[in-house]
């Protein structure tokens, strides 16, 4: 039996470079057991060069990746999603809409590499470790049992991946 294909959205206020990375990192990772997502509640409209930079060194592909409104996610026909991760603090405190069939979600926070200041060598730096740390918790992510727990056990599971306490 084939396990199905699971749809997974993360978060961010600006959509430029967080988000954007967790996208096309779990996309990479998943191998093809996540369709993966990104969006913004104010998207700022294009990527992060410094994002798509870092991207594609670290080999992930880029085709397709853009900046978006959450309000896509929220209209008929959108896909539905299994898991929704805010990745900012700024998106964990809004007020997320209502997600067609109640996904599972956490707070995964990462620092905003996009707001570090100083020379192209930091900028780039912050990019490379938010790559890193978000690059950590996919891989944890796509280790989970996600078919044999319970939506209560995976719940906490996810959310003790975005608190360092699994």
């Amino acid at each position: 039996m084939t396990e199905r294909i699971r749809n997974v959205l993360f978060l961010c206020t600006a959509n430029s470079a967080r988000s954007i990375i967790a996208e096309a990192v779990l996309t990479h990772l998943s191998g093809g057991r996540f369709r993966a997502f990104s969006a913004g509640s104010h998207p700022r409209g294009e990527v992060h060069p410094m994002a798509l930079e870092v991207l594609e060194k670290a080999g992930y592909p880029v085709a397709g990746l853009n900046s978006k409104s959450w309000d896509a996610f929220t209209a008929e026909g959108a896909p539905e999603m299994d898991f929704v991760f805010t990745v900012c603090d700024k998106a964990a405190g809004a007020s997320c809409p209502v997600w067609p069939g109640r996904p599972v979600t956490a707070h995964w926070g990462f620092a905003d590499p996009a707001a570090v200041g100083g020379s192209h060598t930091e900028q780039l730096r912050a990019f490379w470790q938010a790559e890193r740390e978000i690059s950590n918790r996919i891989k944890q992510f796509v280790n989970l049992p996600v078919a044999s727990l319970d939506r209560i056990a995976l719940q906490h599971t996810v959310r003790d991946l975005g608190t360092g306490t699994s």
